[in-house]
């Protein structure tokens, strides 16, 4: 039987979800994130949030699975994703 233990550490997962709308359908997604809904201006918020996070802990240099719970905080104030 296959060894089926958990990773130590799961796969971290960027959600966004914009609950305005337009009429149009919008999703965007990436390697560690997806962004479903919103206006079109909504949207392209979560848009400008989640690649300014990213910059911001590239600048750390790290990315979402490996930072530390406290650079994925502190990237997530500073791009505006938690305030």
């Amino acid at each position: 039987m296959a060894d089926r233990r958990l990773p130590s550490r799961p796969n971290r997962f960027l959600l966004g979800v914009g609950l305005d709308s337009d009429g149009h359908v919008r999703a965007t997604s990436g390697d560690d994130f997806v962004l479903l809904g919103g206006s079109e201006k909504t949207h392209g918020e979560m848009q400008e949030r989640v690649e300014h996070f990213h910059e911001t802990l590239e600048k750390m240099g790290t990315d979402l699975q490996r930072a530390s719970e406290e650079q994925v905080e502190e990237a997530a104030h500073e791009s505006g994703l938690v305030e």
